[in-house]
């Protein structure tokens, strides 16, 4: 394999990575329904499950541990800050490239959800206009 086709193969993993990166940081930062919670109203959530835990009838108890699981991972994703304008840099750089090479077209990068105001910063532009 020559040094041209190593490189090659090395960038096109470093623009997936780049890409996968910020679709995810976008999946996940998605606006939801409803009110949003808090740290302290998970807390709070966390303190009455543990209440109810031991009093719980099998059934109730393997629900309400399975919830102190997902509001435990939501305790993790809120400490956790993601640096979304430098995936959000790091997807500009890379998506003119995988486009190219995967065959994305604009409409596909706007219904997977981002922004037309980031598409232009790639330089991805809509066929025919």
């Amino acid at each position: 394999m020559s040094d041209s086709h190593k490189a090659a193969l090395a960038l096109g993993r470093d623009e997936g990575r780049s890409v996968r990166r910020y679709l995810e940081a976008l999946e996940a930062h998605k606006p939801r329904r409803g009110r949003k919670r808090t740290p302290e109203s998970i807390k709070k959530r966390l303190a009455a499950i543990e209440a109810q835990l031991p009093t719980a009838d099998p059934l109730n108890r393997l629900q309400l541990v399975q919830e102190r699981m997902d509001l435990s991972r939501q305790i993790e994703a809120v400490d956790s800050t993601v640096d979304l304008q430098a995936l959000e840099d790091e997807f500009v750089k890379a998506a003119p490239g995988y486009s190219q090479r995967k065959g994305i077209t604009y409409a596909a990068w706007r219904e997977a959800g981002i922004d037309a105001g980031v598409l232009r910063r790639a330089g991805i532009r809509r066929a025919g206009g």
